[in-house]
């Protein structure tokens, strides 16, 4: 499927990861990178949506914001596994779903998970859809018991 064809929330999504993990690995600011990513390193041959543009935006900034919340959430989530210990790619997908959970956007919990094992299999491995599914589920369940 072309990337013009997909979901724009699913590219929003895409391209926070990206924004995150330039973030992470170059040591750079979130708003840095994000305006990196959009005007040297999108993709298509055409500008990205403003509505891309936003979400992606923004769910980057506000993982990066909310990252002690985030990480110690994972931490009590997994015992003797500190988030650092993580793959890079799976800890932002993992950081960037669990924030997406704690967003008051009405996004159910089921599809913000999904797109994070969506996400697990295109920049990922198999074995860490599995990883990214048990411990999103048990942040779900978690949250919800509160």
């Amino acid at each position: 499927m072309s990337a013009r064809r997909r979901d724009p929330r699913r590219r929003g999504r895409e391209a926070a990861l990206q924004i995150l993990y330039q973030w992470e690995v170059g040591s750079v600011d979130v708003a840095r990178a994000a305006q990196t990513f959009f005007s040297e390193q999108w993709p298509d041959s055409t500008p990205p949506p403003s509505d891309i543009v936003t979400f992606a935006s923004e769910l980057a900034g506000e993982t990066v914001d909310r990252l002690t919340v985030i990480d110690e959430l994972i931490a009590e989530t997994v015992e003797r596994w500190r988030p650092e210990r993580m793959a890079i790619v799976d800890r932002l997908i993992i950081r960037m779903a669990v924030c997406e959970l704690l967003r008051p956007s009405g996004t159910p919990a089921a599809v913000v998970i999904n797109e994070a094992l969506e996400l697990a299999r295109t920049f990922s491995t198999e074995d860490a859809v599995k990883f990214i599914n048990g411990m999103l589920d048990a942040i779900r369940r978690k949250r919800e018991a509160r």
